[in-house]
């Protein structure tokens, strides 16, 4: 027994927390099996390989600031035209982020760009991307707040970092002129080192009005499109279908 608390002090003292979580199993499994020294030490080292692996996924899962998980198998592709399931399943692979493209869904409120935005983005996270998702309106505050507030700064310095950025609701609400500068700023310094999920309920010709610069706009979707899916999604909303089913 002294032996197996200094062995479990060790691996505290080292940070080895997967082992130390599973020290009685890989004991009593070696024990049973006889197990050889090599192949213990390789159970020790892939219980600690996967404990780091699965609390990575969770840190990142937690940083990427998902709203709500959503999940490919629970999106409706029979109401939405536009997209279709196989074409969404060829981006699970996730080489796409790999290539640092960018994913652009457009179309009415309430179609689920928004559902599919996130359901790329969990998928990425537990491949072991980094991901951060900003509602546009969120994303222009923390950028014109970024130079005086701190926990603004963190987030703006982890959303450069990171491979995919999801901007969702780009077109519900107006943006300044300032904030469409930031905006652009963002998109250029990320251009080609990181892919970019968009969503918005306005078509490529209402940017340059939503922005209030037509060259700028053009700049910016240029960027945008240089490496992009783009996806035009029409059909019913779901919101109002389900309203519709409750009354």
């Amino acid at each position: 027994m002294k032996a197996y608390e200094q062995t479990l002090s060790l691996l505290k003292t080292l940070n080895l927390r997967g082992v130390a979580n599973s020290l009685d199993e890989v004991i009593n499994d070696a024990e049973i099996r006889k197990h050889s020294y090599i192949t213990v030490l390789n159970t020790v080292f892939t219980s600690e390989i996967s404990y780091r692996v699965k609390r990575r996924v969770e840190r990142n899962m937690i940083g990427a600031h998902f709203p709500v998980i959503k999940r490919i198998d629970h999106f409706d592709f029979g109401r939405v035209k536009g997209i279709g399931k196989s074409e969404v399943v060829n981006l699970l692979d996730c080489r796409w982020i790999d290539n640092q493209e960018n994913v652009l869904f457009f179309g009415p409120p309430g179609i689920g760009k928004t559902h599919l935005s996130i359901a790329l983005g969990v998928v990425a996270v537990e491949k072991g991307y980094k991901v951060c998702f900003e509602r546009i309106t969120n994303l222009i505050k923390l950028l014109k707040t970024s130079e005086i507030q701190k926990t603004s700064e963190y987030r703006i310095k982890r959303i450069m970092k990171s491979d995919l950025i999801i901007i969702d609701e780009i077109g519900y609400t107006p943006i300044e002129k300032r904030e469409a500068n930031l905006f652009f700023n963002l998109i250029s310094e990320t251009y080609e080192k990181a892919s970019i999920i968009v969503t918005s309920n306005k078509s490529f010709e209402s940017w340059a009005e939503m922005m209030g610069d037509s060259i700028m706009t053009t700049a910016m979707l240029d960027r945008l499109l240089h490496h992009a899916r783009v996806f035009t999604l029409d059909g019913e909303s779901y919101r109002i279908k389900n309203q519709n089913k409750e009354e």
